[in-house]
């Protein structure tokens, strides 16, 4: 009998139903860790609740919402996670592009070139700050010496203690581990591109520049545009290289609207208004990938 059952569902007519069934548990595992953790939190962003406790509800109210926007400190976080994403971003973009067009030529070690450009996306952030800590040490900080030896400052420079500096010892760390990603995401298209473009190319007179402005950008557009969606997507939500190196400061100028939402939870245990924070950064996120999908997919055609 439950053989028939199955043998009536591989009909071409129910085969619809077969791939229903066959996706149920999927949808059912990404509903539990990922739907239900959403609503828990948009409902509990409407309450003013300090320590959520099982079977209890606070009223509904907005005085979260109303208390964010009103924030001096929300906004501060607002801009300085735009300064980093815009930032992080476009050196990411810069660095991992340069390089995957780097390895994409032939040359002796072209192995090796690879595996280095990929290093630093393997190593683990915790790994990685703690490297970068002890580059930007305020008493023997590797970076700080090259600077005197260049001339460029006559001491060691303050890094994580000073507002200026923490930021762009942020910047420098999130670049460095995020660019592996960019060069790798860009080094596959450029192997997709035929090879037969730049031969007609070169026997048309183009240049460098001009094979790289007419062909190799317009054909990476897709593969940058999805790049691009993810790394703005990763530098809004990294939370431990932030944490480790500056725990949002000095004088919260690395903090960011995932470190307030952490501070706001566990520091003060707000959890209603982290909440909050935590509703609103996705909105944000979400409104950001769509305008940069809706571009993408007009640069496209």
């Amino acid at each position: 009998m439950a053989r028939r059952k199955l043998l009536d569902l591989a009909r071409p007519s129910r085969q619809h139903l077969l791939g229903y069934i066959l996706l149920a548990p999927a949808v059912l595992l990404v509903g539990l860790i990922v739907v239900y953790p959403l609503l828990m939190s948009i409902d509990l962003s409407l309450q003013n609740v300090k320590l959520p406790r099982p079977g209890q509800h606070a009223p509904y109210t907005v005085a979260n919402y109303s208390k964010l926007f009103s924030s001096q400190e929300f906004w501060m976080a607002c801009w300085v996670t735009l300064k980093l994403v815009v930032t992080v971003t476009i050196g990411s973009l810069i660095v991992g592009v340069g390089s995957a067009l780097l390895v994409n030529n032939r040359f002796r070690g072209r192995t090796l070139a690879r595996l280095a450009i990929a290093l630093p996306w393997a190593v683990p952030e915790i790994i990685a700050v703690v490297i970068f800590a002890r580059i930007f040490d305020t008493s023997f900080g590797l970076l700080g010496w090259l600077f005197i030896k260049l001339g460029l400052t006559d001491r060691m420079i303050a890094w994580v203690s000073t507002p200026g500096p923490a930021f762009w010892a942020v910047t420098m760390t999130m670049i460095w581990k995020g660019f592996p990603f960019v060069s790798i995401m860009t080094l596959a298209g450029l192997q997709s591109i035929p090879s037969d473009y730049y031969a007609a190319a070169r026997v048309d007179g183009a240049n460098a520049i001009q094979r790289f402005r007419w062909i190799t950008l317009p054909l990476l557009m897709p593969v940058l545009g999805v790049t691009l969606v993810l790394v703005v997507l990763w530098v809004f939500r990294d939370f431990s290289i932030i944490k480790t190196l500056t725990e949002g400061g000095p004088l919260k100028a690395t903090q960011t609207l995932s470190i307030m939402t952490y501070d706001q939870a566990f520091g003060f245990f707000n959890f209603g208004y982290a909440s909050a924070v935590g509703v609103v950064t996705l909105v944000i996120c979400i409104v950001a990938s769509l305008l940069m999908l809706g571009r993408g997919s007009k640069a496209m055609y």
